[in-house]
C-alpha cells in the first residue's frame, strides 16, 4: 500500500507538470494570436461551413491538455527512453504554439496549414509510436488527433478559399 500511495504521489507530481506545461503552450501560443478571431482579418475570412462555435475551441482545447497530461503522466512512469519521450514533447509543445502567431499574427494561413499537418502528423506519431508501451493508454491521445484534423481543415478552407 506504501508503494502504491508512492506512485501515485509521483503521478500527480508528474501531472501537474505536464498540466502546466500543456497549459503554458496554449497561453504562450495565444500571447502571439495578436488580435485572433475578433480581428477584422479572422472575421472577414470565408471560413468553413463546419467550424464550431467558438466555445468548442476552448472547451476542447482543455478536454485535450488535461488528457494529454495524464497520457504524459503514465508515459513518464512507463518508458524505458525518457529523452526520446521528451524530444517528442518538446517538439510537440513548440509546434502547438507556433501555429497561433502564423495564422492569427501573421496571416500566413499556407504556413500555418503546413505547421499544423506537421503537429497532426507527429501526434499521429506519438500514438503509434507508443502503443506497444502504453497499450490503451495512447487513446487519450486520441481527442488531440482528431481535433488536429478538425482544425487542419479549417485551416484548409481558409488557406484555399481566400
Amino acid at each position: 500500500m506504501i508503494e502504491s500511495k508512492a506512485s501515485m504521489g509521483k503521478f500527480a507530481i508528474r501531472f501537474v507538470a505536464f498540466l502546466i506545461l500543456n497549459f503554458l503552450a496554449l497561453a504562450v501560443g495565444g500571447l502571439f494570436t495578436g488580435k485572433g478571431v475578433p480581428s477584422e482579418w479572422y472575421v472577414n475570412l470565408a471560413r468553413a461551413p463546419w467550424e464550431p462555435p467558438g466555445w468548442v475551441f476552448g472547451a476542447a482545447w482543455t478536454t485535450i491538455m488535461l488528457l494529454f497530461a495524464v497520457f504524459m503522466s503514465l508515459a513518464w512512469g512507463k518508458v524505458k527512453e525518457r529523452k526520446v519521450l521528451v524530444r517528442l514533447y518538446s517538439i510537440q509543445w513548440i509546434l502547438n504554439i507556433l501555429w497561433n502567431p502564423l495564422f492569427f499574427y501573421m496571416h500566413w494561413s499556407g504556413l500555418a496549414l503546413f505547421e499544423i499537418i506537421l503537429l497532426t502528423i507527429l501526434m499521429a506519431f506519438i500514438t503509434i509510436y507508443y502503443w506497444r508501451a502504453m497499450k490503451w493508454a495512447v487513446l487519450l491521445l486520441s481527442p488531440y488527433v482528431i481535433w488536429l484534423c478538425i482544425a487542419t481543415s479549417l485551416n484548409a478552407y481558409a488557406f484555399f478559399y481566400n
